[in-house]
């Protein structure tokens, strides 16, 4: 399971040009779900993710979290982030999960997202083609695996 995680001032997806999801200051979460992922592994990643210090303090250090500000979450399923692109020209997502798979994946992280008391959690639609609009803060931009 891997997660790129953006912390944002806003963030949204829309699916056929309309707004399915948004959230105000927080994270914004690109999730991807591998082939043979681990039950526990959405949980832990959840936990991470809820912990991660990568929010300022007064004096701009890196030291709270998205539990520490109150932020919300926007998570957003994307099997690409397991693209294997190390040969030739055309990427190979064999390490992604099934469809089946990786929705029941997805669908256990936002649930412990949740029950690690992150404030909001906002989700996309998986499996549909969307378009997502952010304002990376900072820019800060982290990518975490299981």
């Amino acid at each position: 399971m891997k997660a790129l995680i953006q912390r944002v001032t806003r963030a949204e997806v829309r699916v056929d040009d309309a707004v399915v999801s948004d959230i105000g200051p927080g994270l914004l979460v690109l999730l991807g779900v591998a082939r043979d992922d681990p039950p526990e592994a959405a949980g832990r990643l959840a936990d991470r993710v809820a912990g991660l210090r990568i929010f300022p303090t007064d004096d701009g250090r890196f030291d709270r979290s998205l539990l520490d500000v109150g932020g919300e979450a926007l998570i957003v399923s994307q099997f690409t982030l397991l693209a294997d692109a190390s040969r030739g020209r055309r990427p190979s997502f064999t390490a992604a999960a099934p469809g089946d798979e990786a929705e029941a994946g997805y669908e256990a992280f936002c649930a412990a997202l949740r029950d690690a008391g992150v404030r909001r959690v906002a989700t996309g639609v998986f499996g549909a083609k969307m378009a997502v609009e952010l304002v990376n803060d900072g820019p800060v931009t982290i990518l975490l695996e299981t």
